[in-house]
């Protein structure tokens, strides 16, 4: 609707979903997790014991709460940490307030016996989609768990604003940022297991769609706003 708006003719315009689901899908007919994560990609922290379920953390900085970063994330490292479960926790993005998300991870790892948290940069995208598709939740505010997991029916827990006003499917339990209600929530999500898969954001043949569309399609340039 908004690119219509933008004068785009609406014939010209279509709904194919995410490509990245198509990615996802083939996620779900792999083995959910076939290599060795730790020796793979290295990381901070001891060697975790996956077989017996773990959660995935992926929290980045909201830009227009760069201020309150770093509580945010003491919020989230609490409620882990008292959970004692073992964890695989992605680091920040550089948004604006990345450095208070940095800083009070940190801190926390100084100050906390965190032996049940592995910290990881970053990751292929199919080894990170089998290591979320083999865990029993994603705890942050990544619109990985807004997209891919509602097609891989990932449970997730979203703190904060900054997914707000996306279509999420039934797979996203959304929070504010308290220790309390984070726990809670995992705990939720975790005594549900997996949920169906969602197709909100695409069926997995946006690529082929895509493709056929580009193909076929005279491209235009004529374009006057509507508003």
């Amino acid at each position: 609707e908004r690119v219509i708006k933008m004068g785009e003719q609406p014939g010209k315009v279509f709904l194919t979903g995410c490509p990245s689901i198509d990615l996802a899908e083939e996620i779900l007919q792999s083995e959910k997790l076939d290599f060795d994560v730790f020796k793979k990609y290295g990381g901070v922290g001891k060697d975790l014991n996956l077989s017996n379920g773990y959660i995935v953390v992926m929290q980045h900085p909201v830009t227009t709460e760069y201020d309150q970063s770093r509580a945010h994330i003491h919020h989230t490292l609490t409620a882990i940490h008292q959970l004692n479960i073992p964890t695989l926790w992605f680091w920040p993005n550089v948004d604006a307030g990345a450095d208070g998300t940095s800083k009070g991870i940190r801190v926390f790892r100084e100050q906390n016996d965190c032996s049940n948290l592995h910290f990881f940069k970053n990751m292929e995208p199919d080894h990170f989609l089998k290591l979320l598709n083999g865990s029993q939740c994603l705890v942050g505010n990544s619109s990985v768990g807004i997209r891919e997991c509602a097609y891989l029916g990932v449970p997730v827990v979203n703190i904060g604003s900054r997914q707000a006003g996306r279509e999420r499917g039934q797979n996203v339990i959304d929070t504010g940022y308290s220790t309390q209600e984070v726990t809670l929530a995992i705990n939720q999500q975790i005594k549900h297991g997996h949920y169906k898969p969602d197709k909100i954001y695409g069926d997995a043949t946006a690529g082929i769609q895509i493709a056929n569309i580009l193909a076929k399609e005279a491209l235009s340039f004529d374009k006057k706003l509507s508003y």
